[in-house]
């Protein structure tokens, strides 16, 4: 565990709170029971908001009910005693929520959109946790839920991004995360709901710059990774970061991103953290490729997803399709790529 660490909630009082009087969202719905999904369900729960977090897994329902205890991810945690969780997503879950947040897997969220779809309304706050860019389609988060929901429901999302380790934000450590939607009154509404003394939220306009910015990264912490297994140290990483940077934001500008975004929390702050700790996922992904042990054996054993893998492979066929010169602007993933195939020819 660590240090001794407090996780005890203290709702913010004083000059510096937020106004949330406007802002009254104390039933909540979070989709998705994974790492991340867990540790904002019980930050939202202690709180003091009615939390519910699904999952599919009939087990976990039952650990985090039971015991207060997700077994499958952070089952070291004791959880907030008044969270609780369900195996179902009907119509009375989803109309009970005013607020849905969604940390499912890029790749696999378009049926759980299609799930909630017939139940849902423009009273709910929706909040996007997941990050990464849908393979089959070339497409990021913001677009697959306004092609699944239409552009009414689908520009009034809000989509949440930045530098924040779940095991660290259960354990109350302080965090700064950007929310963005092209709806400022959503923006403000999900910055109240998450809002307390160690977990601070900024708002942003830029909805396709945080998506890219969130997307991105993740592969260039596989590449951080795969350097220091190599055996290489700060210079090669630190060279890798930077221009990695650079791939982010040639490709977010192309698609009309605000470079500002990337010097921000959900551009350099999120990359940063998640290319320089044995904490990320993606960031032990290359290290593990890196020390030579096998693509699928790693997949296998990383026991989360790793949403950088297929985003390389994603932004590369992206990066054709606006007929650029991939191997020049984009050398790190491209060069992810390449290792990623060849290991598959080698190991088939």
């Amino acid at each position: 565990m660590g240090a001794a660490y407090s996780r005890k909630v203290d709702v913010p009082v004083g000059p510096h709170a937020l106004d949330t009087e406007e802002y009254k969202d104390t039933n909540i719905l979070v989709l998705g029971a994974g790492n991340f999904g867990t540790c904002l369900a019980d930050h939202l729960a202690a709180l003091g908001n009615n939390v519910t977090i699904y999952a599919r897994d009939q087990k976990v329902v039952d650990g985090i009910n039971d015991t207060h205890c997700n077994i499958k991810y952070m089952s070291e945690v004791t959880l907030t005693e008044s969270l609780r969780a369900t195996s179902q997503l009907d119509e009375a879950v989803i109309s009970n929520a005013t607020v849905i947040i969604f940390s499912i897997p890029t790749q696999h969220m378009r049926d759980i959109l299609h799930k909630v779809k017939p139940f849902l309304t423009v009273n709910h706050l929706t909040i996007f946790v997941n990050k990464g860019i849908e393979i089959h389609s070339l497409t990021l988060p913001c677009d697959i839920v306004e092609e699944v929901w239409g552009k009414d429901m689908g520009s009034k999302a809000t989509f949440l991004s930045g530098p924040s380790f779940a095991a660290e934000v259960v354990r109350r450590q302080p965090t700064c995360v950007s929310v963005a939607s092209t709806v400022r009154e959503r923006a403000l509404r999900a910055q109240a709901v998450f809002h307390a003394p160690h977990f601070r939220v900024y708002d942003s306009g830029d909805v396709i710059g945080v998506e890219v910015a969130g997307a991105m990264k993740n592969v260039i912490a596989l590449a951080a990774g795969a350097c220091a297994g190599l055996g290489y140290q700060q210079n090669a990483r630190a060279a890798i970061i930077t221009r990695g940077l650079a791939e982010i934001m040639r490709i977010g500008v192309k698609l009309g991103a605000d470079p500002l975004t990337f010097s921000g929390l959900a551009g350099v702050g999120d990359l940063f953290l998640t290319a320089q700790s044995e904490k990320s996922r993606n960031y032990t992904v290359g290290f593990r490729l890196g020390k030579g042990e096998k693509l699928d054996h790693v997949i296998a054993t990383l026991g989360s997803v790793a949403e950088g893998v297929e985003t390389a492979k994603a932004a590369t066929r992206c990066a054709e399709r606006l007929e650029w010169r991939v191997r020049f602007v984009m050398p790190c993933t491209v060069c992810c790529l390449e290792v990623w195939r060849c290991m598959k020819r080698l190991e088939t």
